[in-house]
């Protein structure tokens, strides 16, 4: 019996989008227990201080933090374990050898769970901003607020 569930999780990082310049973006399987899954359907979850890094060719995210399940017993999580994600072999080359360069790192910047159920990571290569840069953000944000403004 299939239950209709309720796929309108999107935990997003919305610090990475201002320290970062987003290249090439990926969607990545994360490898998870029970109650990590039943937490992140409930929307407890966070990205903020995560990040990914290579162990022996394999893709890993530290730093997630999910919450403990509530009626979980003592077979619960650790709320912020290392978690494996899941690319093909061929993206995951690509990005170790990206990343090997200097000023790449990987960020994760949105948790959701999928029409099948299934929770899935936005990655992104990215290298990071200068002072300068994050100005110029800012002072774009700023004109087009303006200029919003004028117009109501």
């Amino acid at each position: 019996m299939h239950l209709a569930m309720s796929n309108n999780i999107r935990i997003k990082n919305k610090k990475v989008l201002r320290e970062y310049h987003l290249e090439d973006k990926y969607v990545a399987g994360i490898q998870l227990v029970g109650t990590e899954i039943k937490s992140i359907r409930a929307g407890k979850a966070s990205l903020v201080d995560s990040f990914c890094f290579f162990r022996n060719g394999e893709l890993f995210i530290k730093g997630m933090h999910v919450a403990e399940y509530a009626l979980g017993t003592h077979w619960n999580h650790s709320p912020t374990r290392e978690r494996k994600l899941l690319l093909n072999q061929r993206e995951l080359r690509k990005l170790d050898k990206k990343v090997r360069e200097r000023g790449y790192t990987i960020v994760a910047y949105a948790l959701f769970v999928n029409d099948r159920g299934f929770a899935k990571l936005d990655i992104a290569l990215a290298r990071g901003k200068q002072t300068h840069d994050k100005r110029e953000d800012i002072k774009r944000r700023d004109i087009a607020r303006d200029i919003e403004r004028r117009i109501k």
